[in-house]
């Protein structure tokens, strides 16, 4: 009996040791400057985007979460394009290879040819992607199934809102270069979203494109209160060369 409760003892111990050492390196896995990103405002990601590259890499003004948000994460891409069929999910399927393949931390982003009128993420992708550890969603369409949405606080920005569903009207590609919400994102691109919009950071630039957008969130921030005692916005700018 002893040595029954000592191997079991042991075999818990394992396991809990293992629990340890997977977070450990979840932890270590963690993607620095994405972690950074989080912190910024996407409003000074545009800006600081605009002063060094002279590009606006904000998507459309009706690209708008389903609910107050803030998330960043590198991307993982899908494109769906128009194609009326009768053959069930076989042409939806990379979408479907996407979603489970999707790793922790990530954001999904998928671009819709004329989506606005179909639900192009709805109540069992977002509970997968929830589940996967995706941190948020941004879709180039129409999105469906709100209530379990927000019963899940998944984060998902869309163009509207639509009952239709995108089987035998579309097929899908996976981990290509897409266009959503009027910006192009490449796969691993880095998505930041909050309640001003959604902004695409290129991998190429992300570290340049940090330090600069940090500036100016600390730039802005120390502007506040030196207008709440001037009372002047004129002079703010003045001192601090920031609109």
């Amino acid at each position: 009996m002893k040595k029954n409760v000592l191997i079991l003892a042991l075999a818990v111990l394992v396991v809990a040791l293992g629990g340890v050492s997977f977070w450990l390196r979840a932890q270590a896995t963690a993607d620095p400057v994405v972690e950074a990103f989080k912190l910024v405002e996407v409003a000074s990601i545009a800006d600081a985007i605009e002063q060094l590259y002279g590009t606006k890499n904000y998507m459309s003004h009706d690209m708008r979460p389903i609910f107050k948000t803030k998330f960043a994460g590198r991307a993982v891409t899908v494109s769906l394009t128009k194609y009326e069929n009768k053959e069930g999910g076989g042409p939806t399927q990379p979408m479907i290879e996407a979603i489970d393949t999707a790793p922790p931390g990530s954001v999904y982003v998928m671009a819709v040819e004329d989506g606005q009128n179909y639900g192009v993420i709805g109540g069992l992708m977002g509970t997968t992607l929830k589940y996967r550890g995706v941190v948020g969603a941004v879709v180039d369409g129409s999105a469906r199934d709100l209530p379990q949405l927000n019963r899940l606080q998944f984060p998902v920005y869309s163009r509207g809102v639509s009952p239709g569903t995108t089987i035998g009207h579309y097929r899908a590609t996976r981990n290509v270069e897409i266009t959503c919400g009027g910006v192009k994102v490449k796969p691993g691109d880095i998505i930041a979203a909050d309640e001003d919009g959604v902004v695409v950071i290129p991998r190429e630039h992300e570290g340049e494109i940090l330090k600069r957008a940090q500036q100016l969130d600390f730039t802005e921030h120390s502007t506040y209160p030196f207008i709440e005692q001037t009372k002047s916005l004129a002079e703010a700018v003045k001192k601090f060369g920031r609109l």
